[in-house]
C-alpha cells in the first residue's frame, strides 16, 4: 500500500507539473493541453475510492503530525503555564535552579530561605530574566514562617498547584551511631518533619486545584548511606518512605507525590566532596558517568515531575546520580 501511495503521489505531481507549465506559457498546443487534462481526469476516475481514502489519510497524517509537533514544541516550552509553585530553600544550589526552571516553564514561583538577604539577592537574579517570581523569608522549622509562606502565596497568586520541599541541613559529620542526639533531632526536624508539615499545610490549597503535585527532594545518600553523613542519609531514606505513603493517600484525589534523589551535585552543600583533589577522585570513582551532576539537571527532572508529562507517575523516586547505585 505504501508503494502504491508513493506511485500515486508521484504520478499526480507529474501531471500537475504539466498542467502548471501549460498555464504559465507552455509551448504545448491547445490540443495537447486538452489531452493532458483528459488523461488527468481519466486517472482520477480510474482511482478507486479505497485508493483515494488511503491517499487522503496519508496526507492528513502528515499534516496533523506536523501540526502536533509544532503544538507539542510550543507546549513543552511553557508546560507549567498557569501554575503556581512554592519551592523551599530556593535561593541557592538545587533549590534555586528548580525555582528558575519552573518559572522558565511558565509557572509563577514563590521562593524562600532562612535569610531575607538571600531571598532578595535571588529575586534580583530571577527578575533580570523577566521571570514571574515572589519571595519571602521562611525557616521551615518555624510554624509561623510556614503559615506565612502559604498565606502570602495565596494572597499574591490566588492558588497553589506545586510544592517542592527542598530544605535540608547537616550540622555534623560522622557515622550514624556516633551522631549526637541533639544533632539527630535537628537533622530530622528540618529534613523530615518540616517536609511532612509543609505537605500537610499545603494540602488544603493543593486540593482546590486540578493536577496538583508535591516533590520531596531526597538524595542518593538515602539509598546508599554516605560514610560521614550517617544521620543525614537516614533522614533522606525517610523522605523516600514519606513519598510512598503520601502518594497512596492522595492518589484518589488526583494529587501526585514524587521524590527527586540527586546524586553528587556540584553545589556549596557538597563542596567538601569536590574541592579536595583526593575527595573528588573518591567521589568520581563511584559515579559511572565520571562527573558530578549540575543543579540545572536536577531542575529539569523536577519540572518534569510536576508537569502533565508525568501525569501517571506518583509514589516514585527519580534518582539522578550519573549511574550510582540506588537500591534499598
Amino acid at each position: 500500500m505504501l508503494q502504491f501511495t508513493k506511485q500515486l503521489v508521484e504520478r499526480s505531481l507529474r501531471i500537475r507539473t504539466q498542467l502548471n507549465s501549460t498555464t504559465i506559457g507552455s509551448t504545448e498546443s491547445p490540443v495537447q493541453s486538452t489531452s493532458t487534462i483528459r488523461n488527468f481526469n481519466q486517472f482520477n476516475n480510474n482511482t478507486t475510492n479505497a485508493e483515494k481514502v488511503s491517499n487522503n489519510l496519508c496526507h492528513k497524517r502528515l499534516s496533523s503530525g506536523n501540526a502536533s509537533q509544532s503544538s507539542n514544541s510550543s507546549n513543552s516550552m511553557k508546560r507549567l503555564a498557569g501554575k503556581v509553585a512554592v519551592v523551599t530553600a530556593s535561593t541557592d544550589g538545587i533549590g534555586f535552579a528548580i525555582a528558575k526552571r519552573l518559572a522558565e516553564d511558565g509557572a509563577a514561583v514563590v521562593i524562600s530561605s532562612r535569610k531575607q538577604q538571600n531571598v532578595d539577592n535571588a529575586l534580583i537574579e530571577l527578575r533580570k530574566l523577566n521571570l514571574n517570581v515572589h519571595g519571602l523569608k521562611c525557616h521551615v522549622s518555624e510554624a509561623q514562617d510556614r503559615k506565612q509562606l502559604f498565606e502570602e502565596t495565596i494572597s499574591k497568586y490566588g492558588k497553589l498547584n506545586i510544592l517542592i520541599s527542598n530544605a535540608a541541613t547537616n550540622p555534623a559529620v560522622g557515622g550514624v551511631l556516633e551522631c549526637d542526639e541533639k544533632v539527630w533531632d535537628k537533622i530530622f526536624d528540618v529534613n523530615v518533619k518540616s517536609s511532612f508539615l509543609l505537605a500537610k499545610e499545603a494540602l488544603p490549597y493543593l486540593r482546590q486545584e486540578k493536577g496538583s503535585s508535591i516533590v520531596f527532594v531526597s538524595s542518593i545518600a538515602g539509598y546508599d548511606a554516605f560514610e560521614l553523613l550517617g544521620a543525614y542519609s537516614v533522614s533522606k531514606t525517610a523522605l523516600i518512605g514519606l513519598t510512598k505513603a503520601a502518594a497512596k493517600d492522595l492518589a484518589a484525589e488526583g494529587i501526585r507525590v514524587n521524590c527527586l534523589a540527586p546524586g553528587i551535585i556540584r553545589t556549596k552543600f557538597s563542596k567538601a566532596l569536590y574541592e579536595n583533589e583526593a575527595a573528588n577522585e573518591a567521589a568520581l570513582s563511584k559515579i559511572p558517568m565520571g562527573r558530578l551532576g549540575t543543579s540545572e539537571e536536577m531542575a529539569g527532572v523536577a519540572s518534569f515531575l510536576v508537569s502533565d508529562d508525568a501525569g501517571y507517575i506518583t509514589g516514585e523516586s527519580i534518582v539522578a546520580s550519573g549511574g550510582m547505585n540506588a537500591r534499598l
